[in-house]
This record gives structure tokens, C-alpha cells and sequence, in this order.
């Protein structure tokens, strides 16, 4: 079998010297020498290109641009570092892209492994490292806006864009389209197993850039695929596959319940023997479960069974990737998050059904969905052949199995014959499933959209700037490059005017007098740097917070519901929320002996808690009458982080008390948009001290419960759009400083105080310890803790943590020496002595924004 790259640890060890040994010393080379030098290393390492590499190598140095479509495991990544090389044979740029942080932060380690670290950078929002490298990894989205900022003075002579199938999808396939149009003077190598047809972009980016494309398509995989359609049940399935030595297996799901269920289902089997389970305990190690699902998802583990999908702590899955990269882990149920090119390596790809929920309707996979999941099968360098297998519908093989007893006459039972769902269920047939092995991918089509975000974006890249370009012409630049059809333009060029004019009402853009004479058109100067509306309905957050009294009592609460209200429904929570509420009023109902029909009648009206209805829907006709464009768009009421924030909750309690432990991860990504949307959607004119109370409240409980997040959030949305090109190498995007802004300051203080406080109160007193700074974590261990609060908890039934503790009085920040600080933080009791008071300090010296928890902790006490 031919290897063809060096992704895996077998292919890691052939390496006898990296790429950058084979850069030139001094001056440059041409293609051709530059491709000589590139091979030699490739034949160093015992790998034969297949014809595909070698086609789309060759066009590639002689300057053209590249689309590659070949199967998963094939090598595209070579040719993708045949293109990082030839740019730095040159003394240039070069930039990798890909839709998701992960695979970035990938990529990322395996080139600086060939290139060396101080030659690569990356920036995705999780990290911004060595921004002024040769070689940059990065999301889209940062490209992008890269693009946007910039435009053809980008230096971006060479970029790779991972996963190029993105370009059609509905939400996001937008910064997909930007760079090719914004960089004309870029070459390009796209690159994806699942292209399709993509004569028409070919097209345009010819236009656009006056240079060819090459289009390089193969059907060759290094571990060809086998194909079985099972009836039978899917445990018996599992057995089987397990018996072949088909292992390891991925169970794709299409919801996060049925994945959760099938990994607690599959813990009765025999997965794993005495050996394999020590060994995952071992590597496990002292990991923190610490989570209200932590142990449900150790126990799984423990059974050789991962568990994989966007409801998990980002924590929890890294876990597993981890875990699966060694070797251990012999089943991995997940959904269809494998096909995003998350770095999971299997033998076995077992799809439970071939249908799945698209955002409005139940209806078959694509053939591109399929092809994406499918091609992950096979692992090249261990496999001889992948195995992909799709369960025929339950109600299909449960009817098999009737038909079987009956012709053995084994049952004497009347036997009723299983329909299929009702709701939620498409049909599929062994058919189907050859369809979905032999077609080829749908065309991919272009989704170009125009958002307020867009216009903001296109606005900031011209201030500081003398002249209207490429800011307000920028954006009817873009529409008229754009890859829609020319009908549709007309269409976005209106859609761009009106959403123009909201923005203007709305006192968001400034149109003003130009130096030069006639006007220019700016974003707002009352507005934070980093304001923006990536929110479909952000600007109806703005237009409604505006129109409250900043002095009523409930003025933070109601930003608050507003926020909520235009952030899409975390429909497992609410659905949660509703059942605890109905439940709650069975009970009373049945206590004061309400007949059955009415207590029922009742029941019916009760929803989740929506908080400020009332005004969230009149301000919204107000607004969508004044603004037609929001069309379908609707306000959502809801209250999930309103009561988190109102009853002092810890995040784990909150979980245990709506009993969501299964989808923790869905509450923290919510609660991660709920901060982000606040920091930056809400203008700073509109902020008193408690909404940036509110925010560093929500910033330490995510801080508390998985720091990934958070980190993704203190390098803020658009890094890349003010990076200096020419800056150090050392040099990152921008670099925040607490102290320089006071009030983001103390309201990191409070929030973190307050967690402390919930800790303290729920004597969780190992949480306690990790709310501190590590330099605190030594000097306090838990039981330290219990021993501070004894005679507190003594004198005092409990430790009072809602409104009252959060009061601005009862926390006190002084700053006693230059970036030096001391605070103090009052326990509040039932009886309204509040004697006792948590005091500490806050050094950031060293680092203005540190990612650990800030406080020292000096003392609990009266």
C-alpha cells in the first residue's frame, strides 16, 4: 500500500529531515527548482505522489490556481505543504484555512513540525500566536475579515482553503466566497473530498484574478471502502463488527439523545477487556469530571465507548479525540460532527439511519453529507479497507424478524407488524443507500448574503483612512463580484441599501464631510472597537436598549431579556424549563384538588419562563414595521440565563436543578453567547455598572466550567482585520489590558467573587479552590476551606449568595500600587451581621489580561 503523507505517527517516524532544511539560503528559486527541492524531500521520506499530487504540484508552481478533489486520506495535504514551501522558496506569505478551530490548531502543530515554530502562526480566536510568521493557520472567518480589512493590499500571496466544501453551506458558506473575491493577487489551492461540480466558481475566479484554475479531480483512496446495508439490530451490528476486527467503530447519530443513549446502551456489552480498561484508566489519569455529567461520561469511557458531540463540555471531547487518537477507545457513538473533519480515527464508519433534521425538514442525507461522513472510514496506515455500514429502519428489521418466526412457526402469538415513526422519519431502502455510495456530490452553489455584521465590517476597514474607499464603494464592489447569479444582485444591492438606512437610523454609521470635499461614511465613534452585529437581529437589541430608562430599578435585567431574545432557542433547556414548570403546577393544582380536565386545561398554557414578553414583542412590531427586511425573523422570549443570574446559580446546580446533565455543553455555549452578545452587541453608552456586572458574572462561570471558551472570547470576534502584516514576529492581533479599563475590571472582580461566594455556599469546597489564581490553589486545598468556614457555618445557617450578596457595597477594590489590588468581598448571612468578609489580592503586573482566575486569596474571617 502507498503512503502518501505524513498525518500519521507511522508516516511521523520515516522523517529524516524537515521541510525547512530544504529551503534555500539566500535568494530565491524558480518553480521548477522549487518543485525539484520539494520532491527530493518527498522521496526522503519514502512517499510515492499519486498522479493526482504530482498534476496539481506542477500547476501549482507554475502559478496557476488549484482545485483538488480527491477522497479523504489522499493526499491533499501534501500538495497543501508544497504550497507553504514554494511561498517561503519565494521570501512570501502563506496562509491555511479551515471551518473549524480544531482541525486550524492541527494543522498548525504539523507545520510548524516541518517548517519550524518560528516560521508558523495562527490565529482562530482560541489563539493568536506568532502573527507575523511566513506560514498562518486560521478559521475562514478570520480570512475573511482579513480580506474585508485590507483587500488587495493584503500580503496573501498563497492560500490554502481546507474543507472548500464549505463554500455552499447556508450559514457560514459566505466567508468562503469573500477572500477569492477581495484578493485578486492571491493564489489559491481549494481544496475538499466532496466538491461536485464547480465549473461556474472556476469561472469566476478567472474572471476575477486573470489566472487559470486547474481543476484536479481523482476517485483513488489510499484504503479503498466496503459497503454493507445491515438488517440487523444494531447491537447485533456492533458484536459483529467488533468480531471482524472492524474496530474502531464510529456510531454516527443525528441527535445529541439518541448518541448519549446508545453509548449507555452499549456499556452491557463486552467492549472491552480487563487490559483495554486499565489502559484508559490510566491514560485518563487524574482528568477532573467535574461536571454534573463528568461521571456518566467516565463510566462510559471505562467501557472503551467515547461519546462525541456539540452537547458536551469542549473539554469532554478533546478527551475523547484524545483517547481515540491512542488507540482506546473500540466504539465512539457521536453525530454527524465526524464529517466536520473532527480528528477521530477509525476503522468503521456505522450509520444508524441515512435520514436527519436539515433545519426545517426531516429528508434523506445529501450525497455531500454522506460522501463527508462515509470518507472517514479506513485509517491510512493501518487499514487495508474501510468498512461503512447502514442500519436498515428499526421498524424494517424488527419486521424481519417477524417474518422469520413466523415461516419457523416458532410464535404462537397474534403478531402485530411495527410501523415506522410518524414524526421525524424519512424512509430509506438498500436503494437509497447505493445512490448515496455511487453519485457524486451536489453542486455546490453559491450563499452569498449581505448582513448588518458585513456592512459594520466594511465600514471599520475604511476609518482612519481619508477617502470612502474601500469601505462604502467596498461593499458594492463586493456585490457586483460576488458568484451570484446576475439576477440576484439587484436583489442584494437593495437588501444593502436598506440595511444601510437602519444602521444610520439607528445612529450605529455617520455620514460626515471628507477632507477632500463630498462625504464619507464611518462607523459611529460612541461605539467600542470591537462593536458588532453578528446577531441577525442585533440591531433590534440596540433600537430596544435604547428605549429604557437606565434608571428603573430592573434596567440590567431587561438588557438582559433582550439579549436572550434575539439569540436562537436552546430548545433542549426550554423544553426542560417547561416540563419543571408544568410540573411544579400539577402538583399544586392536585394539592388544592383541581379536577383532572381543568388541571389539564392549564397545564396546556404553561411554557418557559419569558421574562419581559410583553414589551420584547411590542418593541419587535415597532421595529419589523420600520424595518421589512427582518421578513421571517421573530423575537424568541426566554429566561434561561435571567434566572441563572437571579438566583445566584452555580452552573452545576443550575444543570442538576433542571436535571439537563446531557446537555451541560449546549448551556455553556448558550451562555457563551449570552456573555459575548452583551460585551459586544450592547453599545457602551448603554452599559451601567450592573450590566458589566452581569457580564463578568457570565464571563467566570464559563471561566469556572471550561476556560476554551472564554479563551475564544478574550481574542475577540475579528482578529485578523487590524493585524500588521509587517509586525514582528512576536506581535499578536491586539493584546488586552484590564487595567487600562477599569470598569471590565472590576467587573471580572465581582464575577469571580461571586462564584467564589456560590462555591463557599454550596461547600463545594475543591471548586472553591480552583476559583483562585494557581498561586493561591497551593496555599488554600479544600479542606482549608472547611476549616476557614467552620465556626462561620457555627454562628450561621447558611451563606446568603442572590441579589442581596451581589450589592456594590458588600465588594470593595482598591488599588494600592500600580496594577496592584486589593479586595474584599462581604459574606452576606440570614441575620444581616455580615461580619464575616473574603479578602485578597489582584496582581496583574505581569499580564493585563491573565486567562486563570485573578483573585489571591489572603483570608476567610470575621
Amino acid at each position: 500500500m502507498i503512503l502518501d503523507t505524513t498525518d500519521t505517527s507511522q508516516e511521523s517516524s520515516r522523517v529524516q529531515k524537515p521541510l525547512k532544511a530544504y529551503l534555500p539560503h539566500h535568494g530565491a528559486l524558480d518553480g521548477e527548482a522549487i518543485l525539484d527541492r520539494f520532491l527530493e524531500w518527498v522521496s526522503e521520506q519514502k512517499i510515492t505522489p499519486y498522479p493526482a499530487q504530482e498534476e496539481a504540484l506542477l500547476e501549482l508552481m507554475t502559478g496557476r490556481h488549484v482545485i483538488l478533489s480527491t477522497p479523504t486520506g489522499s493526499g491533499k495535504s501534501l500538495v497543501a505543504q508544497g504550497l507553504h514551501f514554494k511561498a517561503m522558496c519565494e521570501g512570501k506569505r502563506s496562509f491555511y484555512t479551515a471551518p473549524i478551530k480544531a482541525l486550524v490548531s492541527e494543522k498548525f502543530f504539523d507545520l510548524c513540525e516541518q517548517f519550524g515554530p518560528e516560521n508558523v502562526g495562527m490565529l482562530t480566536g482560541d489563539a493568536s500566536l506568532n502573527w507575523g510568521a511566513s506560514i498562518i493557520c486560521c478559521t475562514a472567518e478570520v480570512l475573511a475579515n482579513m480580506a474585508i480589512a485590507q483587500g488587495e493590499e493584503a500580503d496573501a500571496p498563497y492560500v490554502v482553503m481546507d474543507e472548500f466544501h464549505y463554500y455552499g453551506d447556508r450559514d457560514r458558506g459566505v466567508a468562503w466566497q469573500i477572500p477569492l473575491i477581495q484578493l485578486p493577487r492571491t493564489h489559491f489551492l481549494l481544496m475538499s473530498a466532496t466538491l461536485g461540480d464547480t465549473s461556474e466558481i472556476e469561472r469566476k475566479i478567472e474572471s476575477r484574478t486573470g489566472q487559470r484554475v486547474c481543476r484536479i479531480h481523482s476517485e483513488e483512496r489510499p484504503v479503498p471502502l466496503d459497503f454493507l446495508y445491515a438488517k440487523t439490530p444494531i447491537l447485533e451490528s456492533v458484536e459483529a463488527l467488533l468480531q471482524g476486527k472492524k474496530a474502531p467503530i464510529y456510531i454516527v447519530h443525528f441527535t445529541q439523545r439518541a448518541a448519549s443513549e446508545q453509548a449507555q446502551g452499549l456499556t452491557s456489552a463486552k467492549i472491552t477487556n480487563r487490559e483495554q480498561r486499565k489502559a484508559i484508566g490510566e491514560a485518563i489519569g487524574g482528568f477532573r469530571f467535574d461536571t454534573p455529567y463528568g461521571p456518566e461520561i467516565k463510566r462510559v469511557l471505562r467501557h472503551g465507548i467515547g461519546l462525541h458531540h456539540a452537547g458536551l463540555l469542549p473539554k469532554y471531547r478533546l478527551l475523547v479525540e484524545r483517547l481515540a487518537a491512542d488507540g482506546l477507545l473500540r466504539v465512539i457513538c457521536g453525530t454527524d460532527t465526524l464529517g466536520m473533519g473532527v480528528n477521530i480515527p477509525i476503522r468503521t464508519v456505522l450509520f444508524t439511519q441515512l435520514c436527519k433534521f436539515n433545519g426545517e425538514k426531516v429528508s434523506l442525507l445529501s450525497i455531500r453529507d454522506f460522501k463527508q461522513i462515509s470518507g472517514r472510514a479506513g485509517r491510512k496506515g493501518f487499514d487495508e479497507e474501510g468498512s461503512v455500514v447502514a442500519q436498515a429502519p428499526e421498524h424494517v428489521i424488527a419486521n424481519q424478524r417477524i417474518d422469520e418466526k413466523m415461516k419457523k412457526g416458532s410464535s404462537r402469538k397474534k403478531i402485530v407488524r411495527k410501523k415506522p415513526p410518524e414524526r421525524g422519519f424519512v424512509n430509506w431502502t438498500k436503494e437509497t443507500f447505493d445512490k448515496l455510495i455511487w453519485s457524486p456530490p451536489e453542486k455546490l452553489e453559491s450563499r452569498f448574503r449581505i448582513s448588518h455584521g458585513l456592512i459594520i465590517s466594511f465600514l471599520k476597514s475604511a476609518d482612519g483612512t481619508d477617502s470612502e474607499a474601500p469601505g462604502y464603494h467596498g461593499l458594492g464592489d463586493l456585490i457586483t463580484q460576488s458568484h451570484e447569479p446576475a439576477a440576484n444582485l439587484r436583489t442584494h444591492r437593495r437588501e444593502a441599501a436598506r440595511f444601510f438606512r437602519s444602521l444610520r437610523e439607528a445612529g450605529l454609521v455617520e455620514v460626515e464631510s471628507a477632507t477632500e470635499g463630498g462625504q464619507r461614511v464611518r462607523v459611529s465613534r460612541e461605539l467600542q472597537r470591537d462593536f458588532s452585529l453578528h446577531q441577525t437581529l442585533s440591531l433590534y437589541l440596540v433600537d430596544a436598549a435604547s428605549a429604557l430608562d437606565r434608571e428603573a430599578p430592573d434596567y440590567a435585567l431587561d438588557i438582559l431579556a433582550i439579549t436572550e431574545g434575539i439569540l436562537q432557542n436552546p430548545m433542549p433547556i426550554l423544553i426542560q424549563q417547561q416540563r419543571k414548570a408544568r410540573g411544579e403546577l400539577i402538583a399544586q393544582l392536585k394539592a388544592d384538588r383541581v379536577p383532572y380536565e381543568e388541571r389539564m386545561e392549564k397545564v396546556e398554557k404553561v411554557t418557559w419562563p419569558k421574562p419581559s414578553e410583553d414589551f420584547l414583542h411590542a418593541t419587535f412590531d415597532l421595529f419589523s414595521a420600520k424595518h421589512p427586511w427582518v421578513g421571517t425573523d421573530a423575537i424568541r422570549p426566554k429566561g434561561i440565563a435571567r434566572d441563572i443570574y437571579e438566583s445566584s446559580s452555580t452552573f452545576d446546580d443550575w444543570v442538576k436543578r433542571m436535571e439537563i446533565t446531557r446537555v451541560e455543553g449546549v448551556l455553556l455555549r448558550y451562555l457563551g453567547q449570552v456573555h459575548n452578545t452583551l460585551e459586544q452587541s450592547v453599545p457602551e453608552a448603554l452599559k451601567t455598572d450592573e450590566v458589566e456586572d452581569m457580564v463578568g458574572f457570565f464571563r467566570a462561570m464559563i471561566g469556572r466550567v471550561d476556560s476554551s471558551l472564554l479563551e475564544a472570547w478574550e481574542n475577540l470576534v475579528q482578529p485578523g482585520a487590524n493585524a500588521d502584516p509587517k509586525a514582528p514576529s512576536s506581535a499578536v492581533p491586539r493584546e488586552y489590558d484590564l487595567v487600562a479599563d477599569p470598569k471590565a475590571l472590576r467587573a471580572r472582580i465581582r464575577g469571580e467573587l461571586q462564584q467564589l461566594v456560590g462555591a463557599l455556599a454550596s461547600k463545594r469546597f475543591e471548586d472553591a479552590s480552583h476559583l483562585l489564581n494557581p498561586e493561591s490553589q497551593k496555599n488554600w486545598p479544600p479542606h482549608r476551606f472547611e476549616e476557614a468556614l467552620a465556626p462561620y457555618f457555627e454562628e450561621y445557617e447558611a451563606i446568603i449568595r442572590d441579589t442581596r450578596s451581589r450589592q456594590a457595597h458588600f465588594c470593595v477594590i482598591d488599588e494600592v500600587s500600580p496594577r496592584q489590588f486589593r479586595v474584599r468581598q462581604v459574606i452576606v448571612d440570614h441575620r444581616g451581621d455580615n461580619f464575616w468578609a473574603i479578602e485578597g489580592n489582584v496582581d496583574l503586573q505581569s499580564d493585563g489580561n491573565p486567562a486563570d482566575p485573578l483573585l489571591r486569596l489572603r483570608s476567610i474571617s470575621e
